[in-house]
């Protein structure tokens, strides 16, 4: 994958690396296991991160919808309720599991799409390169210290659901 400091880019590379856990988390070749805790500390480290230094930043803009940006919150609080519920399940690859992995990837699938076409493509024409470049290192900054503090285990995912 080509460096790049683009928001815009490192979020779309976010949401292809999820894509490719869930086809992990499908198979039953794959250490399932292995892929949720990824996908976890992935999903919650996007999230927390586009929160916190895009979604603010890019309100600023008078072309980007502020209700896409809120709704684009509104789906995290469901993927994260997703997330939980799949990790609450006791055994991998059980028909349970398999249930709520589907709802998880529904979810998270619906808003990539949707922050695809709104949130991201208005950044891409309204947000010059050097400001996306600001907001890609913001991100990138939030997102490793999530991902250093263990934010996908399931009491941090359960504190993020019920607060």
């Amino acid at each position: 994958m080509a460096e790049t400091r683009d928001v815009v880019e490192l979020i779309l590379q976010d949401h292809r690396r999820m894509e490719d856990l869930f086809r992990l988390m499908r198979s039953v070749e794959a250490d399932r296991a292995a892929a949720l805790r990824e996908f976890a500390d992935l999903l919650i480290a996007h999230a927390l991160a586009e929160e916190a230094k895009v979604y603010p930043a890019l309100k600023r803009y008078k072309k980007i919808d502020d209700e896409e940006v809120e709704h684009g919150e509104e789906e995290h609080e469901e993927g994260n309720k997703a997330l939980l519920e799949l990790l609450e399940v006791g055994e991998v690859g059980s028909e349970q599991w398999d249930e709520k992995l589907e709802e998880l990837v529904q979810a998270v699938t619906h808003h990539a799409d949707e922050e695809e076409r709104t949130i991201l493509n208005g950044a891409r024409e309204n947000a010059a390169m050097e400001r996306r470049e600001e907001l890609g290192e913001a991100f990138l900054e939030e997102r490793k210290r999530q991902l250093e503090a263990g934010c996908g285990d399931v009491e941090n995912v359960r504190r993020i659901v019920h607060s």
